[in-house]
């Protein structure tokens, strides 16, 4: 069971770059983490988080596993997590 997180790579709101915050087994494990990190739940969007960078190194100081962006879809996509957006 690991809360993953990948590079603050994606241009966002506020001039931030951000990251995404997943959980590899349980959508229960990634609500309970983040709101250990105080990322609010408004910034849930269907299987994942997406917080600042700014959050990126507490994240991994609370146990996240820093992975490369590729490497976190391919897990989330591995645990049957995956939502993808509708059409």
């Amino acid at each position: 069971m690991t809360v993953l997180i990948d590079p603050p790579d994606w241009p966002g709101p506020r001039g931030l770059m951000w990251s995404h915050l997943v959980s590899d087994s349980s959508l229960e494990e990634l609500h309970a983490f983040a709101s250990r990190l105080g990322v609010p739940e408004r910034a849930f969007d269907r299987d994942h988080y997406d917080v600042p960078e700014t959050v990126h190194a507490r994240a991994v100081a609370l146990g996240a596993q820093a992975v490369s962006s590729r490497e976190l879809l391919r897990r989330l996509i591995a645990s049957g997590l995956r939502k993808r957006k509708r059409r």
